[in-house]
């Protein structure tokens, strides 16, 4: 049937409401996506424009002339397992191993024992009035320096410290973390120890590297040539490079541990402290170390990195800590994401807002830990034992 039209107008076609709304809803949801689409690519353009200025910025100050700052980005990229291929991404292979070989150069400041103890005078950090409010008998402080922020604990009885092992090692399983070494152990306090292949960023922890003693007996043993630190029966601790089995077992060796090469800080033979300083090391990091003043006390220390409030420690950093506390003897522990430090609820014994403490700080991880998966599994600590051992038991 044809259909009139008035005034030879053409009639719009009837749309139904269920049509008319079917309609906006696609021109919505159309909309929708349009906005959703603009705001990802704003996003995905601002990270790259980022992406693009930090790295144009690399590379104008790994190729320009300002060379201070250059090595300290090098090294301190260098310190992580993780990122250790960056700089290759900006300057030849070879210009990144001269930094770091110039790194290992060190410059060796030798003193008498009594000059070194008269130029600590009453400025060294351990005093008799601070031990009087000692707590475990132990001293907890907190430190800071121009790029670092760092935590000390003392430990008055060298007796109680030792080696606490994640196996025995013998079927290669994943080492464990801090909080199981705490409960495994029993121990008040605990530092992260020696050094462990560390793929990528990547390993387990599971087997030590290095000459390996832990409560009177060598537990590892794969000849590699490292940095030693450990206690003798006698409770001195020695560090120095390297250290055999056989040498080891001569001097009488309880606990000790091993970290890659040119880590002895501070040393201490035939009447004299050597100071190890490295002017060129300016890398900054995480850091653990181990030292060991005059009256037998223990340095722990441990600092923050990768933060805006933390940057890290340098070697030198670490070296002038020690001094303040009156080292004689010291030593640079495993670093980066390995640093860590337990204190048994430290928050109460020292009054902190636990509301301001993260998850790991609230289960008795003093430092602030900056890394993008939980605590690292790791083979070997230093543990402070709750108690002092028996007379029986440190002959063993």
């Amino acid at each position: 049937m044809a259909l009139d039209f008035e005034d030879g107008k053409k009639q719009k076609p009837f749309v139904s409401r269920a049509d008319r709304n079917k309609t906006k809803e696609k021109g919505s949801s159309l909309a929708a996506k349009t906005i959703i689409g603009r705001i990802l690519l704003s996003f995905f353009t601002l990270i790259l424009c980022i992406l693009i200025a930090v790295f144009s910025c690399l590379f104008v100050v790994v190729n320009g002339e300002c060379t201070p700052l250059r090595d300290r980005l090098v090294l301190s990229a260098m310190q992580a397992s993780a990122t250790k291929w960056l700089p290759g991404l900006f300057m030849s292979g070879d210009t990144v191993e001269a930094i770091v070989a110039s790194s290992y150069v060190v410059n060796t400041d030798v003193i008498s024992l009594d000059e070194y103890a008269a130029s600590l005078g009453k400025d060294s950090a351990i005093t008799a009035d601070k031990w009087e409010n000692a707590v475990d008998g132990m001293i907890f402080e907190t430190i800071k320096g121009s790029t670092f922020s760092g935590y000390v604990l003392l430990v008055k009885d060298p007796s109680r410290l030792y080696v606490g092992t994640s196996s025995d090692y013998t079927k290669g399983l994943p080492g464990i973390n801090i909080f199981d070494m705490a409960e495994k152990e029993d121990a008040i306090a605990i530092i992260n120890a020696g050094e462990f292949a560390d793929p990528g960023g990547q390993g387990t922890g599971n087997n030590p590297m290095g000459v390996t003693f832990s409560k009177g007996e060598c537990v590892w043993n794969d000849s590699a040539r490292r940095t030693f630190m450990g206690f003798d029966k006698n409770d001195r601790l020695i560090v120095t490079e390297p250290m055999t089995k056989a040498q080891a077992e001569n001097l009488g060796i309880r606990d000790g541990v091993c970290f890659q090469t040119g880590n002895a800080l501070i040393t201490n033979e035939g009447g004299n402290v050597s100071i190890h300083y490295a002017d060129n090391n300016t890398g900054t990091a995480q850091r653990t170390a181990i030292g060991q003043a005059a009256d037998g006390t223990v340095i722990l220390l441990v600092t923050d990195g990768r933060s805006a409030s933390s940057l890290g420690a340098t070697r030198n950093d670490v070296i002038d800590v020690m001094i303040g506390y009156g080292a004689i003897s010291a030593g640079m522990l495993d670093g980066g994401s390995s640093s860590l430090m337990y204190y048994e609820d430290y928050y109460t014994k020292f009054d902190y807002d636990t509301s301001k403490l993260d998850q790991y700080q609230k289960k008795g991880l003093v430092n602030k830990y900056k890394a993008f998966t939980t605590p690292r599994r790791m083979p070997t600590y230093f543990c402070v034992a709750k108690q002092a051992p028996t007379t029986s038991e440190s002959q063993e």
